[in-house]
């Protein structure tokens, strides 16, 4: 390896990274904030958080991926100086999210209609119900404000959507605060409290990155564009065929997140408490190693408009260095805190024990979670979305979901098996990833000096 190839490639992508790596350790700050607050207010709260979070990942998760169409298209035109038709492209990336939280509202209500079929314990349905449809009202945000981000990220500017969720998130725990536990002469709402907070939070963010794209003197080029700029079919196309590929690979690996909680439900309240404590604890490195890997596709977007491959394929190497780093430094914190990071999310002995036992899993993971997150953007950020579907398919439904199966119930390992799913499914979507990688970037260097 020749550090030359890469140094320039390192400080790129540490300076548009960290803003995004920024942002997102916020949320998870919000999501620790989110389920200490719940968890203290009791275990069943913290229960019927976990499963009702986890099944809005999928929604949520499906939604940033399609969201993740708009970043090579705009990264391909800011390569090649288009700053106007960037502003058109964001209008009708605008109106197709507008169409995906529609439909995945309809989803989610079919869904919530459902819950007491999908063998939950009785006692929590009370408590998800109203949390649920709270956060259905905010889907619809969350799709406007990611189109807006990519938006943002695509033209290199990384900084503003990161100081818009820091202020959201802020704002949410401050909301947390006040509303699960009846402060400033507001009701003690518990769960829905927070529920609410998330969905003001989520307005407020979408409200604010309108405000800044129509007032900013920085995007007025883009602000422009996207005035004169028509919604019109051959754009929507090209977001769909790039967005709905993307989705799907996200939303499948989210999808065994959800029903590995479904499994963990199966267990009791206990387990399902220590899988939402575990679920946020180990987001910590997910979104360190995705926001770096979201530079990656901005960078390899970058050079690929300029048909330089030698660029993609370094610049893609170079972001691997840098997240394995990453996961190295997130496994030696969470091994150092083992046994007392449960402690702030919940009083329950039981779970806290749980929780530790989930550690060595965790850890396990590390390096196939940080392959997926580098290789599947930087075939985003080459246009090759299609094959990320199947090979998700494969990664976490033929392997991972049977795998945690297996260890949970065939073998008795409970929640340690269950979660034994995580180190499978994820390493063999990271290995997949990065061999299309290699063969897709060798087949355009071939075609490109012919």
């Amino acid at each position: 390896m020749k550090l030359n190839n890469y140094q320039e490639h390192y400080k790129e992508l540490l300076k548009l990274g960290f803003p995004i790596v920024i942002g997102q350790l916020g949320m998870i700050v919000l999501a620790f904030a989110d389920t200490m607050m719940v968890g203290q207010h009791g275990t069943n709260d913290l229960a019927a958080a976990s499963f009702v979070n986890n099944m809005f990942n999928l929604a949520v998760i499906f939604s940033t991926g399609f969201a993740y169409g708009l970043t090579p298209i705009v990264g391909n035109m800011y390569g090649q100086g288009k700053r106007q038709e960037i502003g058109g492209i964001l209008k009708n990336s605008l109106t197709a999210n507008t169409a995906i939280a529609v439909l995945l509202t309809l989803i989610m209500t079919v869904l919530y209609a459902n819950l007491h079929r999908l063998g939950q314990p009785e006692e929590l349905l009370p408590l998800m119900r109203p949390y649920y449809l709270v956060l259905l009202s905010s889907l619809f945000f969350v799709l406007i404000f990611n189109a807006f981000k990519q938006f943002a990220d695509g033209i290199t500017d990384t900084q503003t959507p990161m100081w818009i969720l820091l202020s959201g998130n802020v704002f949410n725990i401050i909301g947390n605060w006040i509303l699960i536990y009846g402060k400033l002469g507001f009701p003690e709402l518990g769960l829905l409290g927070a529920g609410i907070s998330t969905l003001l939070s989520r307005i407020l963010m979408v409200v604010v990155f309108v405000l800044i794209f129509f007032r900013s003197r920085h995007y007025r080029k883009f602000s422009q564009g996207f005035l004169q700029g028509k919604i019109n079919k051959p754009d929507l196309v090209k977001l769909n065929k790039l967005g709905w590929p993307v989705g799907l690979q996200m939303g499948m690996e989210t999808a065994s997140f959800s029903l590995t909680a479904i499994m963990v439900g199966w267990l009791g309240s206990t387990a399902l408490a220590a899988h939402q404590v575990m679920s946020t604890v180990s987001q910590l490195g997910f979104m360190m190693y995705y926001g770096m890997a979201a530079a990656v596709a901005v960078r390899v977007s970058y050079f690929h408009g300029q048909n330089d491959i030698r660029q993609v394929r370094n610049a893609a190497h170079a972001g691997i260095h840098l997240i394995f780093g990453m996961a190295l430094a997130a496994s030696l914190l969470i091994f150092i805190l083992r046994n007392i990071i449960a402690t702030p999310f919940s009083s329950d002995t039981t779970v806290q024990v749980l929780v530790t036992q989930l550690v060595g899993t965790f850890i396990l993971y590390q390096i196939g979670d940080g392959m997926q997150c580098n290789y599947s953007n930087a075939l985003r950020g080459i246009a090759d979305v299609k094959p990320v579907m199947l090979i998700a398919f494969i990664a976490y439904f033929i392997v991972s979901l049977p795998v945690g199966y297996f260890f949970g119930f065939i073998l008795n390992w409970g929640l340690v098996g269950i979660w034994m799913s995580f180190p499978f499914g994820l390493t063999t979507a990271g290995v997949l990833f990065y061999l299309r990688f290699q063969y897709q970037t060798k087949k355009l260097q071939t075609n490109s000096s012919i």
